[in-house]
């Protein structure tokens, strides 16, 4: 009883903790006074922008009923430009969204996209509907261990990264404590959670501290990306450390990897040992990297393919300007990617003799004999 309280007591305290830390008084880094967003629907298209070929060119000038926020119920006439990443082809009865600004009673309206809410929600309602139909209660654990994980990154390392806190211890203690929480939901509170944590943790440090020395060798900073113009503007207007975020991000794109590869050695490690209680840990150190080895050549590939498919977009451009490989090779953001690859492969390589040699120690000390 007097366990369960204490464990009670801590959880108010940390959720006291995540409140207070996200009681943030932002910045103002834009002018967005008397501008709002809203969802609309489109009434009537007043003025088309399309041309003969079927092309649109221009702006389509339209009427839309706001269906969200203050403006709620009422009608504007508002703009809608053609373009890939700004306004929408409009059609009567489509939603949009639209910014609204106003100034001293007139108002300018202009569509800034397709409603993309409601799909969105669709999708991933069907995520969670397929992990709770295929893994039944551990899905349900694994659909709280993902809410776990979003709540780390949004309520820990964003307000901690914006309050001045160094992007890469935050990204370790956000790791770190989605990585306890995640293993106990999907191992319990064992020795084989344990052994995973262990592995774990250390290899996403390791992710992060091989990327450093790779961003050394290569003379490459948190600075050298494309967003340098939003990073400096950034740094000189709030107390984020944009020269850390690298660093931090290629963590935290690690840890899914190092978690799956960390978790399967202290699982098949486990059940070696429950059917063969003899093994010393030397013998069940070299099961455990046996497993690790099978499990290391697959996660590797998978991550090196994960960074290169977001990226495939450069790729696909410097293949078809057909670039000298010398150019290639030196090219800052090749580079980046390479490091990022590279580094978070390199903790899955090191997470596999970590976690075994962990297994090996933590089930030879602590488990019967079976």
């Amino acid at each position: 009883m007097f366990k369960k309280i204490i464990i009670a007591v801590i959880g108010i305290l940390l959720i006291g903790a995540v409140i207070k830390l996200n009681d943030i008084t932002f910045t103002p880094l834009v002018n967005s006074e008397g501008k709002t967003y809203a969802k609309a629907q489109v009434v009537q298209v007043t003025k088309d922008n399309i041309i003969e070929d079927g092309s649109r060119i221009g702006q389509q000038e339209v009427i839309i009923k706001v269906l969200s926020g203050e403006y709620k119920g009422r009608e504007f006439e508002a703009k809608s430009n053609s373009s890939y990443l700004y306004g929408a082809d409009c059609v009567p009865g489509m939603n949009v969204l639209v910014s609204i600004s106003e100034y001293n009673g007139s108002y300018t309206v202009n569509v800034a996209g397709y409603y993309r809410a409601i799909p969105i929600y669709a999708i991933i309602g069907l995520f969670f509907l397929s992990i709770f139909i295929i893994g039944g209660k551990k899905g349900i654990l694994s659909i709280l261990g993902l809410v776990f994980t979003f709540i780390m990154i949004f309520y820990v390392y964003l307000p901690l990264v914006y309050r001045g806190f160094s992007p890469f211890l935050a990204a370790v203690a956000a790791s770190a404590a989605t990585t306890c929480v995640t293993m106990v939901l999907v191992g319990g509170k064992t020795y084989k959670a344990l052994v995973a944590v262990i592995g774990t943790v250390a290899g996403v440090v390791m992710a992060g501290v091989f990327a450093y020395i790779f961003c050394k060798m290569t003379d490459i900073t948190g600075y050298n990306v494309g967003e340098i113009d939003e990073l400096v503007f950034l740094a000189s207007n709030t107390p984020i450390k944009p020269e850390e975020l690298l660093f931090s991000g290629i963590l935290i794109a690690s840890l899914g990897a190092v978690m799956d590869v960390a978790m399967s050695i202290a699982s098949a490690s486990e059940e070696i040992y429950r059917q063969n209680g003899r093994l010393t840990k030397k013998q069940l150190f070299k099961s455990g990297m046996n497993v690790g080895k099978d499990a290391m050549g697959t996660m590797t590939n998978t991550l090196i393919l994960a960074f290169a498919g977001s990226s495939i977009n450069m790729i696909v451009t410097l293949y078809a300007y057909n670039y000298p490989y010398i150019y290639n090779i030196n090219l800052l953001k090749i580079c980046i990617e390479i490091i990022q690859g590279v580094a978070g492969s390199m903790a899955i390589i090191y997470t596999v003799p970590v976690s075994a040699f962990t297994a090996a120690v933590i089930y030879t000390k602590k488990m019967k004999n079976v």
